[in-house]
Parts: C-alpha cells; sequence; structure tokens
C-alpha cells in the first residue's frame, strides 16, 4: 500500500505561481509513475502531469510551458509541481496519483485526498 499527501494548494491572483508537494510513504519504492490530476465543477477530470520512475515528464496541452513537475531525486518519494502564469481555468481540486501495476497514470492506483487551488481574476 501506498499512502500519498499533498500540500500547497491555496488562493492565487491571475499571474500568480503555486507549487504543490505529494509525498509518497508506505511501498512507495513499487511506483513506477506518479502526478497529478485536477477536477473542476462541470469539467472532465484531466490528467495534468506526470512523472515515470525512468524521469519521463508528460504534460496535458493545457498546462505546456506553464506547469513542470518535478521529483526530488535525493528520496524519489515526492513530486512537485510548479504551476506558473496561472490563469483562472487553473482552478480546480488537484489530486496526486500514484501506479504501481503499471506506468501509465490512467490506471492509478492510489490517491491523495486533494488539495484546492483557486485563481482569482
Amino acid at each position: 500500500q501506498v499512502h500519498l499527501a499533498e500540500s500547497g494548494g491555496g488562493l492565487v491572483q491571475v499571474g500568480g505561481s503555486l507549487r504543490l508537494s505529494c509525498a509518497a510513504s508506505g511501498n512507495r519504492f513499487a511506483i513506477n509513475v506518479m502526478g497529478w490530476y485536477r477536477a473542476a465543477p462541470g469539467k472532465e477530470r484531466e490528467l495534468v502531469a506526470s512523472f515515470s520512475s525512468g524521469g519521463t515528464t508528460k504534460y496535458a496541452d493545457s498546462v505546456k510551458g506553464r506547469f513542470t513537475i518535478s521529483r526530488d531525486n535525493a528520496v524519489k518519494n515526492t513530486v512537485y509541481l510548479q504551476m506558473n502564469r496561472l490563469k483562472p481555468e487553473d482552478t480546480a481540486v488537484y489530486y496526486c496519483a500514484a501506479a504501481d501495476r503499471s506506468y501509465s497514470l490512467d490506471d492509478a492506483d492510489y490517491w491523495g485526498q486533494g488539495t484546492q487551488v483557486t485563481v482569482s481574476s
């Protein structure tokens, strides 16, 4: 089992920045990929970014060039999502996710509790 603990959400103005953190505990060495989904009212859940154990990163088109996902290479149990040039449409609950049965977060096995990000105009 893996437990994911998120932090870093909040309220920010348009154009501002936030950094989300997600720390994995438990059987974290089995994790193949970690990343972030977001869910906004009236919209489909969206995979925002992912970071595989091999170092491959992927981004949704809507955040490319503005968001960066990274990993703490010292312990490899924490991923970060640096969000710059935030827009009102980035407002959502952001969920950390991880998979140990596949290398795709489409098949996420574990979820964090979610952290609210609100971008005010």
